[in-house]
């Protein structure tokens, strides 16, 4: 659904939220496409810890994947204070507020800055941003994301698909 999108709007850069890499497997031909597939950053499961194996991201390198690991940008260093001390910061209920539409969305927005922090995607650009909750992506999205110093600029101009019930 999401590739058919891309193909007709145009779109060519595809931002993939995936903890192990493997939902990339479900590309076939990435010719002509820039294709971002955005992990856990390292930590999320444990100290030091990644889901995604080195074997698999070398792969996913091998066939044209661009890989990043890096922080949140919907959590990060703002979730370990809310954690230290309690409470709920502002980056925290923005993060909320997407889950409403389901944790596929929230998810979408982020990896897509994300990707756009990181370089790997144009700046002004629409792109297509896949995301899911836990096991598998439900999620996607055409969007403009911004920098996260200007995240409020962001903008969701379509929701291709994301589950009824979550």
């Amino acid at each position: 659904m999401a590739l058919q999108r891309a193909k007709q709007e145009r779109i060519r850069n595809i931002v993939i939220a995936s903890c192990t890499g493997y939902t990339c497997d479900f590309i076939d031909d990435i010719k002509d496409l820039n294709i971002v597939c955005v992990t856990h950053s390292y930590g999320f499961i444990g100290r030091g810890k990644i889901e995604m194996s080195d074997e698999k991201r070398a792969d996913l390198i091998r066939k044209g994947f661009k890989v990043l690991t890096t922080t949140h940008v919907l959590s990060g260093a703002e979730r370990g204070i809310s954690s230290r001390y309690s409470g709920l910061y502002p980056i925290e209920i923005m993060a909320n507020s997407l889950r409403m539409l389901g944790e596929g969305l929230k998810v979408s927005v982020e990896v897509s800055i994300m990707a756009l922090d990181s370089g790997l995607i144009p700046f002004g650009e629409k792109i297509i941003a896949i995301g899911g909750s836990a096991r598998g992506a439900d999620t996607a999205v055409i969007i403009t994301p911004s920098h996260a110093a200007s995240i409020l600029d962001t903008k969701i101009h379509e929701i291709i698909c994301k589950p009824k019930n979550f």
